[in-house]
């Protein structure tokens, strides 16, 4: 029994050095390390010191050249066939050079039976006369079958000059219609516009309306044909306010974001299809103050400016005025002095 208690004794102490040996062949704990202390980097800001200056709201644009008088020409009844189109566009025209035509049909057959017809009247006229001078009512009966037939062969012949379309005045062919030959051609439908070249104008169309608010007849408008083109001075003619009313909804939505500027006569480089480099000083405002457009803010129909306040930033109300490209003018929010953070 004795034995005993002492093995066991033996076995807690070698089981309990070994649980010591074993702790000893443990890697120690490292102290967890304190943060480093990082400090705080400087917000850098890019500012503009408000000041007071001079404004400029201008329209810029590229406008076409056109004829301020150009004839549209079209035929007056429906229901002919079109026989060909004698000209195309940029065409130069004189007065009386053909420009269209309708099928005749037997036109010109029928005017040359018509024209003998006539002849045999004239004919049986004159021998009436000299076979019975004095027998008035015989003479009356032929002159009457003469002035018959003239009256025939003029309509006639008026038929078939409505077949044929001619210039009224000479001038550049600017545009041809795409109607094909053999095919029925519209009353009062036009088919060929000729533009006199002597009397010329620009023409501009605005992607919307909006970008032609504030321009008025009379306005003054620097054009120049080619980089190194001399700028002449040309004016506003007409703006959508100004434009004729018409029942045309085409040409009323065209006159809604149109301007026309008239040029001097004999401006070099001005030709009907040239373009120009225009540019209208719409308004004008000195001694205001004036921001870099990217120093105002907008959100949710509010205007506002970020300023320098210390080393932070303060958030102020404005009221803008003229918006260009670049600059915005301030009405009221801001003073002179001030610097205002602008968007990176």
């Amino acid at each position: 029994m004795k034995v005993n208690l002492i093995a066991s004794r033996l076995v807690l102490i070698t089981g309990a050095l070994f649980m010591l040996a074993g702790c000893t062949l443990l890697p120690k704990e490292e102290a967890a390390l304190k943060p480093p202390l990082v400090k705080p980097v400087k917000e850098n800001f890019e500012l503009y010191e408000v000041k007071k200056g001079t404004i400029t709201r201008k329209v810029t644009a590229i406008a076409t050249v056109k004829s301020s008088k150009t004839t549209n020409y079209y035929f007056k009844e429906s229901g002919h066939r079109l026989a060909g189109l004698r000209v195309k566009s940029g065409d130069i025209v004189k007065q009386g050079d053909d420009l269209a035509e309708l099928e005749k049909g037997d036109l010109e057959t029928k005017i040359a039976l018509q024209q003998l017809n006539l002849e045999k009247a004239q004919i049986a006229s004159m021998q009436a006369k000299a076979a019975s001078p004095d027998q008035e009512l015989t003479l009356r009966l032929k002159s009457i079958d003469v002035e018959a037939a003239q009256l025939q062969l003029a309509a006639l012949q008026s038929e078939l000059a409505k077949t044929k379309m001619k210039a009224d005045a000479g001038g550049i062919v600017t545009y041809v219609t795409d109607v094909q030959e053999g095919k029925l051609v519209d009353a009062y439908s036009t088919l060929v516009v000729v533009s006199d070249p002597a009397k010329l104008q620009l023409s501009y169309e605005a992607p919307d309306s909006g970008a032609l608010t504030g321009i008025e007849v009379g306005m003054g408008v620097d054009v120049q044909f080619g980089s190194k083109g001399n700028v002449v001075q040309g004016k506003v003619l007409q703006t959508p306010s100004s434009a004729p009313r018409t029942d045309d909804k085409a040409q009323t939505e065209r006159n809604a974001k149109t301007i026309i500027v008239g040029i001097p006569d004999g401006t070099e480089g001005a030709a009907i299809g040239a373009t120009g480099d225009m540019t209208i000083n719409v308004e004008k405002r000195e001694n205001v103050i004036v921001i870099p457009r990217t120093g105002l803010r907008s959100y949710l129909g509010r205007d506002y400016v970020q300023v320098l306040n210390g080393e932070s930033r303060k958030e102020i109300d404005v009221e803008k005025g003229i918006v260009t490209a670049t600059e915005v003018e301030i009405r009221a929010g801001l003073q002179e002095g001030q610097q205002v953070i602008l968007n990176n």
